[in-house]
């Protein structure tokens, strides 16, 4: 079962684009939680107020809004293997206090050598930290990496598997 929900995903962010394929992702995630968990709350009675949601209906107030930083190949590529590493040090080390601050929920590399190199996704009040967050990163800086940020919608407490 793992081995072809990789494959799909591969296929469809190959033919789809990475939103769907992450979107799908979560909502895999979710529902494999919801399988293997019991359920340890109820959900809340409708109330008067509230109408019912029709089928297929999003509830909104299960969303909550992120910013996802695709990280692409820059202009600069040096080649000295101690400037290379210099760099990535740098990388890591903002990727790791951007997470131990609480701003950055999930990061990595895509391992096609494209021209896509990763993402980096925020839990931040808005566009412009997530932006001020990746512009400090040390690989944007060095023009080994460029950003192009947007806002993503997921659904609250959703985890990957």
């Amino acid at each position: 079962m793992i081995s072809h929900t990789f494959t799909f995903m591969k296929k469809l962010l190959q033919t789809t684009g990475i939103a769907l394929a992450l979107g799908l992702c979560c909502t895999l995630g979710a529902q494999a939680q919801s399988k293997s968990k019991p359920a340890t709350k109820k959900a809340p009675a409708t109330t008067a107020q509230q109408a019912p949601k029709k089928s297929g209906e999003m509830d909104m107030s299960q969303m909550k809004t992120y910013y996802m930083a695709l990280l692409k190949k820059g202009p600069y590529q040096p080649t000295d293997t101690a400037e290379v590493n210099s760099i990535q040090r740098g990388h890591m080390a903002h990727i790791r206090k951007m997470a131990a601050d609480g701003k950055l929920v999930m990061a990595g590399p895509f391992l096609d050598n494209g021209e896509l190199r990763g993402i980096f996704i925020f839990d931040v009040a808005t566009l412009e930290e997530a932006k001020a967050l990746t512009e400090a990163d040390p690989a944007v800086k060095a023009g080994k990496l460029i950003m192009e940020l947007h806002p993503w919608m997921s659904q609250r407490g959703t985890t990957l598997p």
